[in-house]
């Protein structure tokens, strides 16, 4: 009787131990964009006994929409890409918890824009037009943001749908803040008008409408980084020395963007999820990311690569207030389907209101 109750301990005790020898696993839920050296990620987990899942929910704005969705029951312990044109959706949301990491203060201060310690900055660049080089090397150029409008460039722009694509949101707030609450609509009814493309996201606008990888739209709205990327990822022999796009920074067409990662509500590895906003906040996750999702490192002493040379900072990037995009942006997005999608016409969009 006493063999089989030692035994029956023995065996409770040998099942705990294997339990607590099996990593935890942390998932993370991220756009399709989401990207890190497989062993800087292997280093990681070995180091850690922590192991990544990386759940890809679409764009940032699907994405957060499936964090929203599935509040009380998480889907993942971590969420990382939602950016500043969705922060206050995900603030007000409440689905994070604050976590007040000590690697905050070796990040730039600029991007600390949630002083609740829910959302930490990660990464940050500029949504901006780019444009094919051989396309236009002949032609003339937009010299203004209004010239995309113009019949000159008619049937040459695609661009995202704000309402599913985070840099096309980018860029609806690009033309709110260069053309006013009163100008912004005209404008988008006069590119409605000269047969702007809309697509659902980034990819698909670059990947199959830009002429860069065959399509017939040689404007498309990137990022600042996109020509650096070209230059990184090119094949051809010899290596040019310049990349096959450039941006086009008319004044105020560019947003700047900020990245945030934050742990969910409900996460039952919340040491897990911790340990990992810390390591993606350090300097050797935070050097890997230039490279691998083209966006500048939130820790100021992370060191660029020399590609970055070719990743230039707009002279005058378009701005709004976290607090004015909050209150509009769910307005300017219903406005500009309407216009857009459904071919009202902004004054009567506007009479509306």
């Amino acid at each position: 009787m006493h063999l089989a109750r030692w035994l029956f301990g023995l065996g409770f005790v040998l099942t705990a131990l294997l339990a607590s020898a099996q990593p935890t696993t942390l998932t993370i839920l991220t756009h399709d964009s989401f990207s890190l050296d497989k062993n800087l990620i292997a280093q990681f987990e070995r180091q850690s006994g922590i192991r990544l899942r990386f759940l890809k929910g679409g764009d940032a704005g699907e994405m957060l929409n499936k964090a929203i969705l599935s509040k009380g029951a998480p889907i993942a312990d971590v969420i990382y890409g939602f950016d500043n044109t969705l922060l206050s959706r995900a603030l007000q949301a409440d689905i994070l918890q604050p976590y007040r990491s000590p690697e905050l203060s070796a990040l730039r201060p600029e991007l600390l824009l949630d002083q609740t310690f829910r959302a930490a900055p990660v990464d940050f660049g500029y949504v901006a037009l780019n444009y094919d080089r051989a396309y236009f090397k002949d032609k003339p150029l937009p010299e203004r943001f209004a010239d995309l409008a113009s019949p000159e460039f008619a049937r040459l722009l695609v661009v995202q749908n704000p309402a599913s694509s985070s840099p096309g949101l980018a860029f609806l707030l690009a033309t709110v803040a260069a053309f006013g609450e009163d100008g912004y609509l005209d404008f988008w009814e006069n590119l409605r008008k000269n047969g702007v493309r809309v697509v659902g996201g980034w990819s698909d606008a670059y990947y199959t409408h830009f002429t860069r990888a065959g399509g017939d739209r040689p404007l498309v709205v990137s990022y600042s980084t996109s020509p650096a990327a070209e230059l990184y990822y090119s094949e051809a022999k010899p290596k040019p020395s310049e990349p096959p796009t450039a941006n086009l920074f008319l004044p105020r067409s560019s947003f700047f963007q900020v990245e945030y990662v934050g742990i969910l509500k409900g996460t039952r590895n919340l040491r897990a999820a911790q340990r990992f906003v810390d390591w993606l906040l350090s300097r050797p996750a935070q050097e890997n990311i230039p490279t691998q999702m083209w966006v500048y490192p939130a820790r100021r002493e992370a060191r660029l690569p020399e590609v970055f040379r070719f990743a230039a900072v707009p002279p005058e990037p378009a701005r709004l207030a976290p607090q004015q995009i909050a209150q509009h942006r769910e307005r300017w997005i219903r406005e500009w389907t309407q216009v857009v999608v459904q071919g009202q016409s902004a004054e009567a969009v506007r009479a509306r209101r």
